[in-house]
């Protein structure tokens, strides 16, 4: 039928990613992307299925099962002009590269009086909540957080998947990209005429008065879930994307902050030390005097991450526990 509108087709966030690297790419003939498993296997994940067909092995390239050698590579290639993908598996692995992170692809540009820029992407997969027990399933964000001299990103919607490799290929410092796991499945729509993101600003997700819901990757849609639970007992729950974890949009926080008097911080990493300790000295630092309840925290249980499916869900932040967290602040 002539002159109706065709309806956006449904992409799964791992769509998202694969599309987003397939047009830097297509783009930029310096770009490739380099892991294990990326080229004939697709990636561990899936994500980058099909671009070895389509862009070739100097392109798409795997390597041997050594994080530490290529991620190296990878900071190599960044210094030479080229602006290499780098693929990690999954963040536990990250460990066997966290010399290479922290010590030469953080510190470079510092030590060289900015001569030598290190315009590398990192990605990988973090996250628990899929049965993979201790060993792959740990949220390790706050950790990368720490670090000056990378930038942090933790896309948790389609938009942000689809959007974020763009500025972060332009990015002159190197950037890591931490996908949540539990998202590769979750499918929607794309918003039409959507570009590249903000890399400096939070998002407010859904707006409030009563309480600030500040997370960020997995647990965006655990956060939402517990403001449409809490609107039913008429408490008005903002929810706040914090997208990039390093550096932190102050501003979007604490204005949140600002109108609803009170917050809620989700984080699936350890309470201990974690990114969730560093956002509540923030509020209470910069914010003290809007607030009208302590900050309050939801946190991973301090165990390793179980393996049996009810311990792991007990060992999560849930919905249940973000809704009595906010019952709390509210009073």
């Amino acid at each position: 039928m002539t002159g109706v509108k065709a309806e956006p087709k449904p992409v799964t966030y791992r769509e998202a990613l694969r599309e987003a690297m397939r047009e830097a790419l297509a783009d930029d003939e310096r770009v490739f992307l380099m892991g294990e498993d990326v080229g004939r296997y697709g990636g561990a994940f899936g994500v980058s299925l099909g671009l070895l067909d389509e862009f070739g092995p100097d392109r798409i390239r795997d390597t041997p099962l050594s994080e530490s050698a290529f991620v190296g590579a990878g900071i190599g290639a960044a210094i030479a002009g080229l602006r290499p993908i780098v693929e990690v598996m999954t963040v536990n692995f990250s460990l066997l590269a966290l010399d290479q992170i922290l010590n030469n692809a953080a510190t470079l540009l510092h030590m060289s009086g900015g001569q030598v820029a290190v315009p590398l992407v990192i990605r990988m997969t973090t996250g628990a909540g899929r049965q993979l027990a201790a060993q792959h399933s740990h949220s390790l964000e706050g950790w990368y957080a720490h670090i000056p001299g990378i930038r942090v990103l933790a896309p948790a919607t389609l938009e942000d998947a689809r959007h974020m490799l763009a500025p972060a290929l332009a990015d002159p410092d190197p950037v890591v990209i931490f996908e949540h796991g539990s998202l590769y499945n979750v499918s929607g729509t794309l918003p039409p005429g959507a570009g590249p993101v903000d890399l400096d600003s939070a998002a407010v997700r859904r707006p409030g008065s009563d309480v600030s819901l500040i997370t960020y990757g997995g647990s965006l849609g655990k956060a939402l879930d517990a403001a449409d639970r809490l609107a039913a007992d008429g408490v008005d729950a903002e929810v706040i994307d914090l997208r990039t974890l390093r550096p932190l949009d102050d501003a979007t926080i604490l204005g949140s902050v600002a109108r609803t008097h009170r917050a809620v911080v989700v984080d699936e990493g350890w309470r201990t030390a974690g990114l969730s300790a560093e956002l509540a000295a923030r509020i209470t630092e910069q914010g003290f005097y809007d607030l009208d309840a302590p900050v309050e925290r939801v946190c991973a249980a301090e165990v390793p991450v179980p393996y049996a499916r009810q311990l792991e869900e007990a060992a999560l932040p849930q919905a249940d526990g973000i809704v009595a967290a906010a019952r709390r602040a509210v009073g």
